[in-house]
């Protein structure tokens, strides 16, 4: 099912569903397609699912960084929702969750996170030096998931016009070193809500290691693998990730 992207205020998100609200972040490179699939079987299953578009190239270039998208994303739960939520976040978006339940743990009930950065996360380095180049993007998109045919011919095209719009280039570098520079070690022990990790067995991104270091400092998380799965579990393996995800949070609402 294709969902129709609303617009309130300064915020485009999808919103389908009526009960416990789920708020999906995505990643740097990603957007709100990445979760159709959730969008879909959670929001027949009693819940509200949001995804909120994130404003990664909408920023002041002095406030691109991850702790202004997740005060962003704070006045979104604020402004549209009202109560307590459960965070999913991918990759940058796990970031910013991290980043929220810390700050506002009282606008978080549960917290989702796969393939999170946070700790450790290997991306593109501090350039596209070879943005003009179709091929090398997609070998690096494909290198996002285990099967390469999940980087389809639309998904390499996002990528190859964020990398070679100038302004978009720019911005996706800063996030990406804000990422690497807002290590999170110290703060994972003063997360204190329940923690679902849901990992890629083969993730090149945040590799698994990254999973077992977050499942240890994180107090009350627990984390389950999806084996041949990368970096974006609920894209490449949706119907696992979404069994387990359910399985855990039904009781937790």
């Amino acid at each position: 099912m294709r969902f129709s992207t609303k617009k309130e205020k300064k915020y485009n998100f999808i919103e389908a569903g009526e009960g416990h609200p789920l708020v999906l972040l995505h990643g740097l490179m990603g957007g709100l397609s990445n979760f159709d699939k959730m969008v879909n079987f959670f929001s027949e299953k009693g819940f509200k699912v949001y995804v909120p578009q994130l404003p990664i190239y909408d920023l002041p270039v002095l406030n691109t960084n991850l702790t202004t998208i997740a005060k962003y994303v704070i006045k979104f739960i604020e402004t549209n929702i009202g109560k307590p939520v459960t965070i999913v976040g991918n990759s940058m978006g796990g970031h910013v969750g991290l980043i929220l339940t810390l700050a506002r743990p009282d606008l978080v009930q549960n917290l989702v996170l796969t393939g999170s950065s946070g700790l450790y996360e290997r991306a593109f380095g501090d350039s596209f030096p070879r943005k003009n180049d179709r091929s090398y993007i997609r070998k690096k998109a494909e290198e996002v998931f285990y099967d390469p045919a999940v980087a389809t011919e639309d998904l390499v095209d996002e990528v190859f016009s964020v990398v070679n719009d100038r302004m978009k280039g720019i911005k996706t570098v800063m996030l990406a070193r804000s990422a690497i520079k807002h290590n999170m070690l110290n703060d994972l022990p003063k997360i204190s809500r329940p923690t679902c990790l849901i990992w890629g067995k083969q993730d090149n991104v945040t590799p698994p290691e990254v999973a077992i270091d977050m499942n240890k400092f994180i107090p009350n998380s627990e984390l389950f693998w999806i084996d041949k799965c990368g970096h974006a579990a609920m894209m490449e393996k949706p119907d696992e990730f979404n069994e387990i995800l359910y399985n855990w949070v039904k009781d937790k609402i």
